[in-house]
């Protein structure tokens, strides 16, 4: 079925809810003070259908105090039906609503003159040319206007068939599925529930999706779409999702739901702003920024003045981390007052300097994507992550890959989805020549490497090694790397090696992993030799870490044999006398003595029977 959402815009009183009413049958003002009241005071949402389409109504109020509320539906208008009376025409609130659904870039329109029964049907068609001419300087494209009485069914019925005639759905899929709350209740039997519009990928029942705010991961239990239980919900599909395990409280209007991994939470983002006429943002003020149908108050710093600008670029700092990605919509408003909006142009934060972040913004706002990520690659000198391009520009992984691809000077990692600056490859080789250069017996596997190099991808290093073996510096020798300079054994080498380091460190030998990193081995190498090394008696192991050279642990064992018989025992006390060793040494050398038949334990002292 094809879906789309159409919102409401127009002053207070001017017939939107009435409307919606007569369409749909639905009566959206249901609270207690919007009865008393007799306006619409928060959003209310319904829907039509013909079995091929289905219409979801946003319906907002058009109380100027009530603003904030119809800023949290129309950013997820498709369609735009602006409503505007015969009688009173265009009024402040109806300017306010455009200017703001212009801000938010909503650019379909219909637009309904209501209330056609209070004027004369003379003046109907020269009041909806004056007011077309009005709302086209919003730069709407009017998909089609038309004059309604809500007393008058025909009207009424031709705006329902030309509503059903249309195509109206704006969204573009998402490489993910975003959601902003709405609503929050809970319902009994089912437990907590929340209403919004899919505006990404769609969602299944049994499906796991993430509260970003709260960096929790929920189970989608049901999904109903327009009062119906269904198991998937589509782009443009307003939707209540019963979620799983997370109490109503911890949820709020505003939160945003998505897929773990896609998005992350910065509390400084960067925009692009443009402000309305004979208005402008002044530097380090605070405002009430709202994306979405999230309110926050938060700083804003322009980018290029410290005294005040009417577009540009600017900074928003917030105390809380703000989700969001490339090109999303936001109002910036100061108390009562739509001041600017503006487009996020830059959702993930990035160590730049100044100059790059102006570089940067630039390219974004001119949509060069491959210039963005060789200014990024910058200041990603251990590499750029491909994986965020889904929310730093709005791009699928293949799509990602492509405009690497065609970035100069780098090198791309396509499996790991890594881009590197080709100068960073060189600082790699350098890296690995010298640690050649300084054990010549070194024998390194690119995975050793890699817990040196962490920032490092495997294949980025393998390019490495491919160069320094094709320039004969290095041997390749099954998975690890020799030096191509020496020519003797190298297992004999490496042998002496690290029998030497073992007799030099006496009775107190550093664990083998240590040895192996300042000998710059492989692990299983450095295993490997020390297998050899027992085998030939050479090396004792007497625990799974503490290897100690034979000749040295000879000696040990007379020295304490010759404390029993000075003492007539030893037990800790008087070994760490002489030794004064760490009690891991003293302990092992102490249970070592009792491999000796000579030796017996009594308590915790060791004697000769």
């Amino acid at each position: 079925m094809n879906n789309y959402i159409i919102g409401t815009c127009g002053h207070i009183d001017h017939g939107k809810t009435a409307l919606i009413k007569a369409l749909n049958f639905y009566e959206g003002d249901t609270s207690k003070e919007e009865k008393q009241r007799g306006i619409t005071i928060d959003l209310s949402f319904s829907n039509m259908s013909n079995g091929s389409k289905n219409i979801a109504f946003i319906d907002v109020p058009g109380h100027e105090k009530l603003i904030k509320n119809m800023i949290a539906g129309a950013f997820s208008f498709d369609c735009v039906m602006i409503v505007i009376s015969a009688n009173e025409q265009i009024k402040a609130q109806t300017i306010e609503h455009l200017q703001i659904l212009n801000l938010l870039g909503i650019k379909n329109a219909i637009l309904v003159i209501s209330k056609k029964d209070l004027v004369e049907d003379s003046q109907i068609e020269q009041i909806q040319k004056d007011i077309k001419k009005y709302v086209k300087q919003y730069n709407f494209n009017i998909l089609f206007s038309t004059a309604v009485s809500i007393f008058d069914d025909h009207s009424i019925d031709m705006l329902r068939e030309k509503l059903y005639s249309l195509n109206a759905n704006t969204k573009i899929e998402e490489n993910f599925f975003r959601y902003y709350i709405d609503r929050v209740f809970s319902s009994k039997g089912s437990g907590t529930v929340v209403t919004g519009t899919v505006l990404g990928k769609s969602i299944k029942v049994n499906e796991k999706i993430f509260i970003c705010d709260l960096k929790k991961d929920v189970k989608i239990k049901n999904i109903q779409v327009h009062n119906q239980d269904t198991t998937i919900a589509n782009i443009s599909n307003r939707t209540a999702i019963n979620l799983s395990a997370i109490d109503t409280h911890t949820l709020k209007k505003g939160s945003l739901l998505s897929k773990k991994g896609y998005l992350r939470g910065f509390t400084s983002i960067d925009i692009s702003f443009s402000s309305l006429e004979g208005k402008s943002l002044k530097h380090n003020q605070n405002y009430t920024i709202y994306i979405g149908s999230r309110k926050l108050e938060a700083k804003i710093l322009l980018f290029s003045s410290i005294d005040s600008l009417e577009n540009g670029f600017a900074t928003i700092k917030n105390q809380s981390e703000i989700f969001c990605i490339y090109k999303e919509k936001l109002i910036i408003r100061l108390g009562n007052d739509t001041i600017a909006g503006a487009s996020v142009i830059n959702p993930v934060l990035d160590p730049m300097k100044k100059q790059q972040k102006l570089e940067l913004f630039q390219s974004l706002f001119q949509d060069d994507i491959k210039l963005a990520y060789q200014i990024l690659l910058k200041a990603h000198k251990k590499g750029l992550g491909l994986i965020s391009s889904a929310q730093r520009f709005a791009l699928s992984h293949k799509e990602a890959l492509e405009f690497a691809k065609q970035v100069p000077n780098s090198f791309l990692d396509e499996e790991n989805l890594i881009l590197y600056p080709l100068e960073t490859k060189g600082l790699i080789k350098n890296n690995i020549k010298t640690i050649y250069q300084k054990n010549k017996y070194a024998l390194l596997s690119n995975n050793s490497i890699q817990l040196r190099l962490k920032w490092a991808s495997f294949n980025f290093i393998q390019s490495v090694l491919n160069d320094l073996e094709n320039e004969k510096f290095l041997l390749k020798d099954g998975n690890l790397y020799k030096n191509a300079f020496i020519k003797e054994n190298f297992k004999d080498s490496l042998e002496r090696v690290l029998l030497l380091r073992l007799e030099k460190e006496g009775i107190s030998p550093t664990a083998p992993y240590n040895i192996y990193d300042d000998l710059d081995l492989d692990r299983k190498t450095g295993d490997d030799i020390l297998k050899s090394l027992c085998a030939k008696k050479q090396v004792i192991r007497l625990k799974h870490n503490l290897f100690i050279y034979a000749q040295n642990l000879n000696k040990l064992v007379l020295d304490m044999q010759n404390i029993i018989k000075e003492d007539s025992y030893i037990d800790l006390i008087n070994f760490k006398a002489k030794y004064p060793l760490s009690r891991k040494y003293l302990i092992t050398y102490l249970d070592y003595l009792d491999n000796f038949s000579q030796i017996i334990k009594s308590n915790n002292k060791r004697i000769f029977k």
